[in-house]
């Protein structure tokens, strides 16, 4: 029972990890001198929308 628990714990661990660190890699890549060079220069922009976009804080 206790194994199970804590796998359980491992993984939603990961998964936090997962989101704090692909928020600040997009995020800083955006904002970035190069980031914003390509956006201006070649309009390269990704407008992919995932999941984790769709939180509270947008209502």
């Amino acid at each position: 029972m206790y194994i199970i628990i804590t796998i359980v714990f491992y993984i939603i661990g990961l998964f936090l990890l997962y989101v704090v660190i692909e928020t600040g890699v997009r995020k800083g890549i955006n904002t970035s001198i190069i980031g914003k060079f390509m956006e201006k220069e070649y309009g390269i922009k990704e407008d992919r929308k995932s999941f984790l976009d769709n939180d509270l804080d947008n209502d």
